[in-house]
């Protein structure tokens, strides 16, 4: 039973990007006002704090915080950040209760999962804070 267990959980991510991808008034609907952690391959990726009027909030785990907005573009949320002008596009699933992203880009077909979801903002400390 504990295998079955393990095993399903492990096949969580590939069922959750095989769903429909979200449309973007699913997507708003189940972001807005939160703030998600994502993992990638089980590791820490970031935080993305989802503000008012499709504006964002994103940090790579210990990394400074940069601010964007997203859109759709057919199945795809594109996002936008200010050091980035380059469109980052994502379909988004559902599945478990958790949202899986995969990457449109042209990198290694990268794969996000929601690791924890919360109705805190991001924290963002400012570069050169310490001593």
């Amino acid at each position: 039973m504990r295998i079955a267990l393990l095993l399903s959980a492990l096949a969580a991510p590939i069922v959750a990007l095989a769903e429909t991808p979200m449309t973007a008034a699913e997507f708003e609907a189940y972001v807005a006002g939160r703030t998600l952690t994502f993992i990638d391959r089980g590791v820490p990726y970031g935080v993305e704090e989802y503000l008012p009027g499709r504006r964002v909030r994103w940090a790579y785990i210990g990394d400074q915080c940069r601010d964007g907005y997203w859109y759709d573009a057919g199945d795809q949320i594109c996002f936008v950040y200010e050091n980035n002008p380059e469109p980052q596009c994502w379909i988004f699933t559902r599945a478990a209760g958790r949202l899986g992203a995969k990457f449109m880009g042209d990198d290694d077909g990268r794969q996000l999962y929601e690791a924890a979801q919360s109705d805190e903002p991001l924290i963002c400390p400012g570069p050169d804070v310490g001593v």
